[in-house]
């Protein structure tokens, strides 16, 4: 609920949960040693560069874990309670990203707009997985079968019958983004598409 709270962190989480959310989505990025972080840029507010930092200077560096949640730590308070939805940012961060789900109980699902990681994941992964596009002219099924996706994560503006209708052929889901206007989510409801994903879950009750 990055409109009440800091998006990326339990604060926010919690909220999207009490306003009935029934799935989280989230940003990932590693460290310099390898732990998972839960932030949607690839630097800290302060400008440091995630990457570039050991865990334990992240957290000097952006404040308390609150701020900066591991993927760990929010799947143990998540607890199984809604799907999971693990974006993917960080670049070449796939193998980091499975080790931090490893044992985790709920229902997950993994994107990214790196078409070519989901589709290393597919090879040697069983967690559901999707692309996310933001132009008209990708070839969705083409792009899905590449990838080895189920799940594709269309920004918003480009959805229409004939996508949602292509995916839905293909066996997938339609979940689009960043959907924050009541006009959007009745439009996009029209069309049959399987999720929404915005920064606040009220607006998708009051459709």
């Amino acid at each position: 609920m990055p409109r009440l709270a800091r998006e990326n962190t339990l604060a926010s989480f919690a909220l999207a949960l009490e306003s009935g959310a029934d799935g989280i989505e989230l940003d990932v990025h590693a460290t310099w040693d390898g732990v998972v972080v839960v932030n949607h840029d690839a630097a800290l507010q302060s400008g440091a560069d995630i990457a570039s930092l050991t865990l334990a200077q992240l957290m000097a560096a952006g404040g308390t874990q609150e701020q900066v949640p591991t993927l760990r730590e929010v799947c143990a308070w998540l607890r199984g309670a809604v799907e999971l939805f693990v974006e993917i940012k960080g670049a070449n961060i796939d193998g980091e990203v499975e080790k931090a789900l490893h044992g985790y109980d709920g229902r997950v699902a993994i994107h990214s707009f790196d078409h070519g990681l989901i589709g290393r994941l597919a090879e040697r992964s069983a967690f559901r997985l999707g692309i996310l596009i933001e132009r008209r002219d990708v070839p969705v099924a083409e792009a899905m079968s590449a990838a080895g996706a189920t799940d594709v994560w269309p920004h918003y503006p480009i959805v229409d019958q004939r996508l949602v209708d292509t995916v839905h052929a293909a066996g997938g889901r339609v979940i689009p983004w960043t959907v924050n206007e009541p006009a959007q989510v009745r439009q996009l409801t029209l069309t049959g598409v399987d999720g929404l994903c915005g920064d606040d879950v009220r607006i998708f009750a009051a459709r």
